[in-house]
Order: structure tokens, then C-alpha cells, then sequence
């Protein structure tokens, strides 16, 4: 079962988390490298105990790898465990989905509103050389319909699985097609989530999630 571990606490923790997640899951940091946290402290601009606490979640997420005497490295990708992932992500997705047009409440609706008023403002655009941009508003949209389930377990797992599934689709990202249309597809998914609709959220969701990841597994 996939980890449930939640992100550290505490402001500088959070950063110092998020920051280094990004960093993981882009490939700055390569996969098999090795962490040195006095770098890493120097990198980021914090101290020790916000970093040390970042690292202790990414690696509960099996984005570190500790082993002892030898030290913490940047845990390997390995592109084919995309199929295995996508397996999960394609039942759990459209069922999150559905939860959140049954659940969401008027903050999640504003949420929704603001990434519809984004998704909008990108329409027309040819935005499919700033992949990471877009990358990086797929991931919010998928984080807001999670937020929206309010079942945290269900949340804390679809984020770890989209969190490794980011990671083997940056390796393929520059062989990617018309990668914006992808991310606009999620308006009728959103739309669908404000309105409650719940049959049209999961329709929509298992169509997007089979349709892109079929999409990276070529581009791979």
C-alpha cells in the first residue's frame, strides 16, 4: 500500500518540502544522486532542521532512498513502472472524481473557479514549449479535484502516485504532442466537479487519464 505519510509541518518544513519535491520530480536533482544536506541547506537557504524534516518525508514517499553507512540518494526512475501505475490511476482517478462532485463544498468551488479562470486565459496560446508550466497546472488541477474528495486517504495516495508517475513522464516530456490540448481537456472535468455532475466527472476523468498516459507510454 502506497504511503499515507503526510508533508512536514511548520512553514520553512513545508517550503523546504515542497521545494525539493519539485527538484525530485523534475530531475534536477538526477535520479541516483546523492543528497548532501549541508548543500541542500545552502541550495534552498534554510537550516538544517527544515531540510532534514523535508528529506524524512520525501524518502517515507520513496523519493529518497536511505541506506545506512552509505547515505541518501535520489531514488531511481525506471519507466516502466509506469504501466503498474497507470493500472491504479486509471480506477482511482475517475472514483476521486466522482467523490468530488459529490463533496465539494463552496471553497473547493472557488478553487475550481480560479483554475477554470487560468485554463481560460492559456486557450489560444501556443504554450506547448513551456511544458513544465503546463506540467505544473495539470498538477494543480489533479491536486484541487483530490482536495475536493475530502477523504484524505484517498488525497495523500492519488498525490504519491502522481507525484512518481510526474517523474517518469519528464523523462518523455520533450517527445509529447500537443501537450496544452491535454491540460484543456480538464475544463469539462472541472466544470463537471462544480456542477455536481457526478456521471460526467468520471466519464471524463477515465478518458483523460487512459488517453494521456497512453500519450507519455509512446513518447517513452
Amino acid at each position: 500500500m502506497t504511503s499515507t505519510a503526510s508533508a512536514p509541518t511548520g512553514s520553512l518544513a513545508e517550503q523546504a518540502y515542497a521545494r525539493l519535491r519539485r527538484l525530485i520530480c523534475t530531475a534536477e536533482l538526477e535520479p541516483g544522486s546523492v543528497i548532501v544536506e549541508s548543500e541542500l541547506c545552502e541550495q534552498l537557504g534554510m537550516g538544517r532542521t527544515p531540510v532534514r524534516e523535508a528529506l524524512r518525508a520525501l524518502a517515507s514517499e520513496h523519493l529518497i532512498d536511505v541506506y545506512p553507512r552509505r547515505g541518501m540518494f535520489v531514488a531511481g526512475v525506471d519507466p516502466r513502472d509506469l504501466r503498474a501505475i497507470s493500472e491504479v490511476r486509471e480506477r482511482l482517478e475517475p472514483f476521486a472524481a466522482a467523490l468530488a462532485a459529490e463533496r465539494r463544498d463552496d471553497e473547493d468551488i472557488a478553487i475550481i473557479d480560479d483554475v477554470l479562470t487560468d485554463l481560460a486565459a492559456i486557450e489560444g496560446d501556443d504554450l506547448d514549449e513551456h511544458r513544465s508550466a503546463l506540467m505544473d497546472l495539470d498538477e494543480r488541477i489533479h491536486k484541487c479535484v483530490y482536495r475536493a474528495t475530502h477523504n484524505a486517504y484517498l488525497e495523500q495516495n492519488l498525490d504519491s502516485y502522481y507525484t512518481h508517475a510526474l517523474r517518469i513522464w519528464y523523462l518523455g516530456l520533450t517527445n509529447v504532442t500537443h501537450l496544452q490540448d491535454a491540460v484543456l481537456e480538464h475544463r469539462e472535468l472541472l466544470e463537471a466537479i462544480r456542477d455536481g455532475d457526478v456521471e460526467r466527472a468520471t466519464t471524463v476523468m477515465g478518458k483523460h487519464i487512459e488517453g494521456f498516459e497512453a500519450e507519455m507510454r509512446r513518447a517513452l
